[in-house]
């Protein structure tokens, strides 16, 4: 057994198979994959990791009383995410923000993560063919993905308290094994943290900015041949490392940071399409 410490679920206790699968290479580079992308450069604050988000829905499914091989299918969702999450959408044009999802099934597969799988009696196919519910919906509807990356990036975004997203935890529960608000005017609260979310944080001109800036670098690096795409399967922290060995990758990472051309990008640079969301939460 291992215990995970969580500031939305507190502390739980999860079977060997979760803890061997936190062990792998896959999962510990998770650890230095920020969950909004090059957002740190300019905004400190908003600094988690791909890793925190994937234990915060493991979590949220348990909780919710999700079986043992959908929390394991939580903690996996996002391994395939490159470095600086969808910044990788934006060095190979996915306007969906999908990348991450098309080599899905190419990035378990080439790790160890069938090995600790088969370990415990599960296949990696139960999870890359497997639908889960609670994990997974389509938008606009309310799901364990959705809901802690609006509760997560809210806080570390500032636009909600740790508190308030806690109180809102207590009025979901599962209809029909799907997740649904028990409170009307919670159901309108997440809907509205959901819009404020989407306009102030991933939206927001200077978070465009920073990872419009990273991927005009990274693709312009890679048509030198300065980086190879291996590259964006590293942690932010090593494909920072190469950007910055060369002069013009340093010099260009410290432009980002003091948001040097900010007005001129936003007027004529590759600013990013964030893909447009909304939310309608289940009421019960």
């Amino acid at each position: 057994m291992i215990q995970v410490n969580d500031f939305l679920y507190g502390k739980m206790e999860f079977p060997q198979v979760i803890a061997d699968l936190l062990e792998t290479d896959a999962l510990k580079r998770l650890a230095g994959v920020h969950q909004s992308g090059a957002i740190f450069l300019v905004n400190p604050d908003i600094c988690h990791s791909r890793l925190e988000h994937a234990t915060g829905v493991m979590m949220l499914i348990k909780m919710l009383g999700g079986s043992e091989l959908e929390q394991i299918a939580g903690l996996l969702h996002d391994v395939s995410h490159t470095a600086f999450s969808h910044v990788g959408d934006y060095v190979f044009d996915h306007q969906d923000e999908d990348y991450h999802e098309t080599i899905f099934t190419q990035v378990i597969e080439n790790s160890t993560i069938p090995t600790v799988l088969a370990r415990h009696g599960y296949r990696a196919d139960q999870i890359i063919n497997g639908e889960f519910n609670i994990l997974e919906q389509a938008l606009p509807s309310l799901c364990a993905d959705r809901l802690d990356y609006t509760l997560r990036d809210g806080i570390y975004g500032g636009i909600i308290s740790r508190q308030r997203a806690k109180e809102f935890l207590n009025a979901i529960t599962l209809k029909n094994g799907r997740i649904a608000v028990t409170v009307e005017k919670e159901a309108t609260w997440i809907n509205e943290t959901f819009e404020k979310l989407n306009q102030e944080v991933f939206k927001l001109p200077l978070h465009l900015y920073a990872n419009g800036k990273m991927a005009e670098l990274i693709k312009g690096f890679l048509k030198k041949g300065l980086l190879i795409k291996e590259d964006l399967f590293k942690t932010d922290t090593l494909l920072l490392n190469k950007i910055r060995s060369n002069f013009e990758g340093y010099e260009a990472i410290k432009s980002i940071k003091q948001l040097k051309g900010f007005a001129e990008f936003m007027r004529h640079g590759a600013v990013p399409k964030v893909k447009v969301r909304s939310l309608q939460a289940l009421l019960v």
